[in-house]
């Protein structure tokens, strides 16, 4: 793609790698691409972000190619961004939808935000590189992926409760991605399942670019998983913890969806309760007071109902039992 000058018109372009398989990708690829630069990186901050620009604006480049996991990606993505360079994702885990979204989400100051990027021109998902991946980092995947579902029931409260205008197309885009694994029984690792979570996890990307913001995948699920993250970092992955978010969510909406969510969860190992994230239920109900604060602009079934601690503590408690088996 960048050799026979679609992208590059002379194949001179920034290579950014992640520690992880971004240095092997590089050797195999690095006789096609003579005159590419390499940017090794690490960490996934807004300040290594912009680090990473400065180096870029040193040298002339057609394009930002980023090879590795999602912290490198979001990094090469607001880089690019900032000096209007047109990036390519190579993606060597299928852990979150960030491999084609229009978002970045990076640390600032010691806390995790979302930051608004182009879209990448190009996505490449080598399925031999993505089977070697830990296994959590594809169920990680899986919940980023299911949790629309939930994510588009919020977004259609909001249009009901509130006339938030709903784009027709986005949340079809981020509901078939969901759809295309609600009933899915074959093994992560098969080509069929990982070109299936590809697709749905490029589907919501496209969803977020339609609709100019994350709305389509990104509800009480996600203002959840941001409240674990404020209160308890580094307990779980994002995936797993928007996939329990979007199950209780689910539960309190007592969505039609809720049992099927549930079951696919549990099929592909997906964590559906706290103690799965390795949260107590109090620390849990803790992070359901906290989530409506940390995206106030948005309206959920949390800010729908309104619930006080001793409530959220309750619906906990039903949520637990409900689905402990």
């Amino acid at each position: 793609m960048l050799g026979d000058r679609r992208i590059s018109s002379q194949g001179h372009v920034a290579v950014v790698v992640g520690p992880g398989l971004g240095d092997e990708i590089v050797a195999v690829v690095r006789p096609a691409l003579v005159n590419a630069e390499l940017f090794p990186v690490e960490g996934g901050t807004v300040e290594a972000a912009q680090e990473l620009a400065g180096r870029f604006r040193e040298g002339s480049y057609d394009a930002v190619v980023a090879i590795g996991g999602g912290r490198t990606l979001d990094v090469a993505k607001y880089a690019a961004g900032l000096l209007g360079l047109p990036m390519v994702s190579v993606a060597t885990n299928l852990a979150h939808d960030g491999i084609a979204s229009p978002v970045a989400s990076l640390e600032h100051d010691g806390r995790k935000g979302s930051y608004g990027v182009p879209v990448p021109i190009a996505v490449v998902v080598d399925l031999d590189y993505v089977r070697r991946s830990p296994a959590e980092q594809l169920r990680s995947g899986v919940g980023d992926v299911l949790s629309n579902l939930s994510a588009v029931a919020d977004w259609e409260l909001a249009a009901r409760e509130r006339g938030e205008d709903v784009d027709g197309l986005a949340a079809a885009f981020a509901r078939s991605g969901a759809e295309s694994l609600l009933h899915r029984t074959d093994d992560l690792l098969t080509d069929a399942f990982l070109t299936a979570l590809a697709e749905a996890l490029v589907l919501s990307g496209l969803a977020m670019a339609a609709a100019g913001s994350s709305r389509p995948c990104s509800g009480a699920c996600h203002e959840i998983s941001h409240a674990i993250d404020a209160l308890y970092p580094g307990r779980a992955s994002h995936g797993e913890q928007v996939a329990v978010g979007a199950l209780f969510a689910s539960f309190l909406r007592e969505d039609e969806r809720l049992e099927a969510l549930a079951a696919a969860l549990g099929r592909f190992g997906v964590a559906r309760l706290p103690r799965d994230l390795g949260l107590s239920d109090e620390e849990f109900a803790a992070a359901v007071q906290l989530a409506p604060s940390t995206r106030p602009d948005r309206y959920t079934v949390l800010e729908h109902l309104g619930l006080d601690e001793g409530q959220i503590a309750d619906r906990v408690r039903e949520f637990v039992v409900a689905f402990d088996r």
